[in-house]
């Protein structure tokens, strides 16, 4: 019998970079790395992420500036070659069959989008902070 794939949760490091004015666009690849090594830390933890228990894999996709932002243990980085939106929804279809794939994002379209595919959605406050 073969195990299933652990749950799939897919960041929208933009739009969750972008939920908290912190002086992120003064460095968007900076506050990237932050973002992904906060993720980290919580996955360290044990505790689930996102409202999903562990295991689960978890994707951090970014776009633009954010471009080379490194995978670390335990998040994966996804670069968006054009549209982070347009990945996001690529890398549910491609990878949420047969598994339960959550989307942390507060964008409406992209919410919408991922919705029609199967996915659940939930909002950056249930990301880790600083």
């Amino acid at each position: 019998m073969t195990a299933s794939p652990p749950p799939l949760v897919v960041v929208d490091a933009a739009n969750v970079v972008g939920s908290v004015p912190d002086g992120w666009w003064r460095d968007r690849h900076g506050a990237t790395e932050r973002l992904r090594d906060r993720l980290a830390a919580a996955r360290g933890t044990g505790g689930g992420l996102a409202g999903v228990a562990e295991p689960l894999e978890l994707v951090l996709v970014v776009e633009g500036a954010a471009r080379g932002v490194a995978p670390v243990p335990g998040v994966r980085v996804v670069a968006a070659p054009a549209s982070g939106d347009d990945a996001i929804v690529a890398l549910v279809t491609a990878e949420g069959a047969g598994r339960p794939v959550v989307v942390v994002t507060a964008d409406r379209g992209l919410r919408h989008r991922v919705g029609e595919r199967g996915a659940s959605v939930v909002g950056p406050r249930l990301l880790p902070r600083s």
